[in-house]
């Protein structure tokens, strides 16, 4: 334990912007924006489903529909996705348009997708990650944690998310920040145990106290504290100085 009077005081300021970053999504503002797209999809569904029937009565051939009416078949949809960047097997796109997670419209007993929807699936790839997705991107930093777990974490609203119709989706500037904060940044427990390896036998409560008086700098994120490295670094400096002087 330190010696009581004996203060330190951690100087190394953090910013950082990723907790930012984090800190500012806004899962309200991005459902209210969601909804106004897919009122806007809606409609250029229902319009597009008025054009094809006249296209399937004027007998349009199927690279008319696609080259003039930007209608793709499911190959060429598939094709179209993954050209963007958007990675999924045949099988599982073809169950999204089964479910209807997908809107399609029906040229005689053929469907196609518009564009303006493969392009809202590539949009919504670049901003969001599915579930198992963002599991996947922060098990690399933080290999301990179990699906199940991360699942729990997003259940407890710890790790933000957002529903856009039946598919649960995590901002992908949330799996950034988590991801750079345990590259980076020493839960309580694991500060606990670095400063233990480094002969400070500082108990966890007392620990504790510390931060909650603001002595040790430390961002809380997801209703955990964490104290960035270069913080903790000092602080096991301050404190083995402090010992070598008693």
């Amino acid at each position: 334990m330190m010696p009581r009077g004996k203060k330190i005081v951690i100087e190394t300021e953090i910013e950082d912007e990723f907790i930012d970053k984090y800190r500012s999504i806004d899962l309200v503002g991005i459902k209210a924006r969601r909804d106004n797209v897919e009122k806007g999809l809606a409609s250029s569904v229902a319009s597009v489903f008025k054009v094809a029937q006249n296209l399937y009565k004027q007998k349009a051939s199927e690279d008319e529909l696609e080259g003039k009416h930007e209608l793709f078949s499911v190959r060429s949809a598939y094709d179209y996705l993954k050209e963007n960047g958007v990675y999924i097997s045949f099988r599982a796109f073809g169950g999204r348009i089964e479910r209807g997670t997908v809107p399609f419209v029906k040229v005689g007993r053929k469907r196609f997708i518009p564009k303006a929807i493969l392009e809202d699936v590539v949009n919504t790839k670049s901003e969001f990650f599915t579930v198992k997705e963002a599991y996947q991107e922060y098990k690399k930093s933080n290999p301990q944690i179990n699906f199940r777990a991360f699942i729990g974490r997003i259940e407890k609203g710890s790790v933000p998310s957002v529903k856009f119709g039946t598919r649960r989706l995590v901002p992908r500037d949330a799996v950034d920040a988590l991801t750079h904060i345990s590259n980076n940044y020493f839960s309580v427990s694991q500060a606990v145990k670095e400063l233990h390896k480094n002969g400070i036998r500082l108990k966890r409560n007392a620990f504790e106290r510390r931060l909650d008086r603001g002595r040790i700098p430390h961002e809380k994120v997801g209703g955990r504290r964490f104290i960035h490295e270069d913080v903790l670094q000092e602080l096991v400096d301050k404190e083995v100085a402090l010992r070598s002087r008693q």
